[in-house]
C-alpha cells in the first residue's frame, strides 16, 4: 500500500493549506473598491466568510438613489453556510495530510476546485441581480444602464470606478488550492522527477504570496515622466523631490514636490492617512519614510513647485548639504512652517 501514499513534504503542504483556510475565516475574502472624484479616499465593500463589512452604510445610501437594493448580511444565506464549508474543507485538508493517500488528495483537489467555481458563479449571480434588479421609482434612472460590479478587475459605473479583487482571505484560498495541486502533481510519474527538486521553492513561493497580502501597505514606486502629481497635476519628472501619501485603505497619492503633498493633506483632512513617504535627495527615485527623514530648505534646491525642500534618510547627509547651502536641518514636524 505504500505506493498509494505520498511523502512528508506533501503532508506538510496540505496541513499548511488547511491552516490557510482556517485563517481565511478571520479576514476579508474579497473586496470591491469604489473610486469617484467626490470620494478621494474611495469606498470599500469587504466580503468576509460570515458578513459584509467596509463602507456598507455609505454605499447603501448612494445606491438608494439609483434603485439598487440595500446590502445586509442577514439577506444572504451564503454567510451562514460559508464558515461551515470553509471549516469542512480545512478539516479535509488536515485529514488528507494525515492519511497521505494519493487518491484522497486527488479527490480533495477536484472537490476544492468545484467549490471554487460554484462560489464564483454564485458571486457573479449575486452581482448580476444586485446590478440589474433596480427600483423603477428610483430618483435617478439612466435608460438601459445596469450597475453590475465586475467579477474580477475594473469596470466604470457612471462616475464610479469599481475594482473587484481578492482580499487576504482570497489569496489564502488560492494558496491552499495551489498547494493541493502541487501535492497531486508530484504523485504523477511524469512530474515526480522535477517536483522532487522544485517542490520546496514552489511551496515557499505560494506561502509567501499568500502572507504578503497580510502585511501593511508600503510605498509604491513613482514612475518618472509618467505619473502625475495628485495636487498640481504636473508630470513627476524629478526623482529627488517626489513624495507619497498612503491612506489607511492603501490608496496611494503621488506628488512632484513636498509642498504639493502638504497642501493636499491640509485641504483633505477627512482622508485618513497611514503614512507619508519622500524621495531621498541623495538617491534618485528612492522613497523613505517622511516622518523620520531630515530636511533642508534652500532656494538652491530648486524643486519643481519651488517648495525647495530636500529630504535625507541620513542626518549626516542633511548636515553636509545644510553647511554647503548655509541652511539648517529640520524635522518632519517643522515642514509646514518651512513652507509658509
Amino acid at each position: 500500500m505504500q505506493e498509494n501514499k505520498f511523502g512528508t513534504r506533501g503532508r506538510l503542504m496540505l496541513a499548511a493549506g488547511g491552516l490557510m483556510l482556517l485563517l481565511s475565516l478571520f479576514v476579508p475574502i474579497w473586496r470591491i473598491d469604489l473610486d469617484a472624484p467626490q470620494y478621494p479616499e474611495g469606498l470599500r465593500l469587504l466580503i468576509h466568510a460570515h458578513k459584509i463589512g467596509g463602507d456598507v452604510e455609505i454605499i447603501n445610501g448612494l445606491n438608494h438613489y439609483i434603485g439598487m437594493a440595500t446590502l445586509h448580511t442577514d439577506n444572504f444565506i451564503e454567510f451562514t453556510l460559508l464558515p461551515y464549508l470553509i471549516s469542512g474543507f480545512a478539516l479535509l485538508f488536515m485529514l488528507t495530510a494525515w492519511n497521505a493517500r494519493k487518491k484522497q488528495a486527488l479527490a480533495l483537489l477536484i472537490a476544492f476546485a468545484v467549490f471554487g467555481v460554484v462560489a464564483m458563479a454564485d458571486f457573479w449571480r449575486w452581482e448580476y441581480n444586485y446590478g440589474h434588479n433596480l427600483d423603477p421609482n428610483a430618483a435617478i434612472i439612466v435608460p438601459g444602464m445596469a450597475y453590475q460590479p465586475p467579477l474580477i478587475g475594473f469596470k466604470q459605473l457612471l462616475n464610479f470606478g469599481a475594482y473587484s479583487i481578492p482580499d487576504i482571505g482570497g489569496w489564502l484560498f488560492i494558496g491552499a488550492g495551489i498547494l493541493s495541486l502541487i501535492v497531486v502533481l508530484q504523485t504523477q510519474p511524469m512530474f515526480q522527477r522535477n517536483f522532487k527538486r522544485n517542490t520546496a521553492p514552489l511551496s515557499l513561493l505560494v506561502l509567501g504570496i499568500a502572507f504578503i497580502s497580510c502585511t501593511q501597505n508600503g510605498p509604491e514606486p513613482i514612475k518618472l515622466n509618467k505619473d502625475a502629481c495628485d495636487h498640481c497635476k504636473m508630470t513627476i519628472a524629478d526623482g529627488r523631490f517626489g513624495s507619497e501619501l498612503i491612506t489607511t485603505k492603501g490608496r496611494v497619492y503621488k506628488f512632484d514636490d513636498l509642498s504639493c503633498l502638504i497642501r493636499y493633506d491640509a485641504a483633505n483632512k477627512t482622508v485618513p492617512v497611514q503614512s507619508y513617504y519622500i524621495h531621498d535627495f541623495t538617491a534618485r527615485n528612492v522613497l523613505i519614510e517622511a516622518t523620520s527623514a531630515f530636511y533642508v530648505r534652500s532656494e538652491k534646491a530648486r524643486s519643481p513647485m519651488r517648495g525647495d525642500i530636500a529630504a535625507f534618510a541620513k542626518k549626516e547627509d542633511a548636515e553636509r548639504l545644510a553647511r554647503e547651502w548655509g541652511a539648517v536641518v529640520s524635522s518632519w514636524k517643522d515642514v509646514p512652517t518651512l513652507l509658509k
